[in-house]
């Protein structure tokens, strides 16, 4: 297994920045995504058509600069195309296109549809019984004000798709908050659920491995509010 250090992830994406400053919708994101790709996903750019391969959809379409980072640091798309990120004729737009990128599952706009997406595919590989590949879905924590989210994890705890993964990144910017936390927002619709250091790769990695098999799960990292 090989890694992607801090140094080689921060090389990668001072070629994305151009000059230009990130926010934390970008930053909070860089630690899921390394573990993801690292240690968990079982996908590479020799697998990224084959049919039974996890499936990474990245809701949180606005944190796409680390997001490209990741996909050169692992052989997915040439470094040199981070040089020109949002340029008239690169294929890194300022979200990402599936029709453009290798390895991106979804098109992102808009927030807050995602997961339906992931409901979707989870769904979809369901039908095809493929029992081996997972679902992974990326989400900012203000995205669960969309009700079109609510939508979404109700009905996968209902119908026990057993094979999503939703992780949301908790930067304590949401508008509306969740009683008892952002957790519980899945757990009283029977999702199992895991709150972690959003900065502690070893925490990420239980959380993101710790799913019963019996029904969704969410793992929800959580780092500071300025990050």
């Amino acid at each position: 297994m090989t890694t992607t250090t801090a140094t080689e992830l921060a090389a990668l994406l001072d070629r994305v920045r151009a000059g230009r400053e990130f926010g934390p919708n970008v930053y909070s994101t860089l630690d899921v995504l390394q573990v993801l790709y690292d240690r968990v996903l079982r996908i590479t750019p020799a697998t990224v058509d084959d049919p039974d391969r996890d499936r990474f959809l990245l809701s949180k379409g606005h944190a796409v600069a680390g997001y490209y980072a990741l996909l050169a640091a692992r052989g997915f798309v040439p470094v040199e195309w981070l040089d020109d990120q949002g340029g008239p004729a690169s294929r890194l737009g300022d979200h990402p296109d599936r029709t453009l990128v290798p390895g991106v599952e979804i098109g992102s706009g808009s927030l807050g549809h995602g997961l339906g997406l992931g409901v979707g595919t989870a769904l979809g590989l369901r039908a095809q019984g493929r029992t081996g590949p997972r679902v992974y879905v990326l989400l900012g924590d203000a995205e669960l004000d969309e009700g079109s989210n609510h939508e979404a994890i109700a009905y996968a705890g209902a119908t026990g798709l057993a094979d999503l993964t939703a992780i949301v990144v908790d930067n304590h910017s949401a508008t509306h908050g969740w009683p008892g936390g952002v957790a519980s927002r899945f757990t009283v619709h029977g999702w199992s659920a895991a709150t972690v250091d959003g900065r502690d790769h070893d925490a990420l990695h239980r959380a993101l491995t710790g799913h019963d098999h019996h029904r969704p799960h969410v793992v929800v990292a959580v780092v500071d509010n300025g990050e």
